[in-house]
């Protein structure tokens, strides 16, 4: 997988597909390159769906649109799971988003933006929680 420093959470994807001042950072996060995990694909579908009433077509064009411009789009498997699992009781995370977490470790990034999370923790002393929102 290529080394690509940014990985962004699904909170940025939902953004870039909004308006406002939030959604023009999450547009900026995507003119650089980054990483996505089929999870944050997952998540957004659901969330473009529910929250942006997003048709059906409309989120399988995003998707597609995501997929195309993301510079990795890192899976999901048992190991990466069992990662999850691990950081979960050393930093006190949700689940999913220690998922998350573990697919950015798992595509070597060193910065993992969202606001989400606690801006400035530091993962595994390599991946570093950015809220580009502050």
């Amino acid at each position: 997988m290529p080394l690509v420093a940014n990985f962004l959470d699904t909170n940025i994807l939902v953004y870039a597909f909004s308006e406002g001042p939030k959604a023009e950072v999450a547009q900026a996060l995507m003119a650089e390159p980054f990483v996505l995990s089929v999870q944050a694909l997952n998540e957004f579908a659901n969330v473009g769906r529910k929250k942006l009433k997003l048709s059906w077509e409309r989120i399988e064009e995003a998707i597609d649109a995501l997929s195309f411009v993301a510079s990795a789009i890192v899976t999901l498997e048992q190991q990466t799971t069992k990662a999850a699992l691990e950081l979960v009781g050393r930093y006190n995370l949700a689940f999913y988003d220690a998922l998350m977490l573990a697919a950015a470790l798992k595509a070597d990034c060193s910065r993992y933006y969202s606001e989400d999370l606690q801006h400035g923790l530091l993962v595994e002393e390599k991946l570093t929680v950015i809220n580009p929102f502050r």
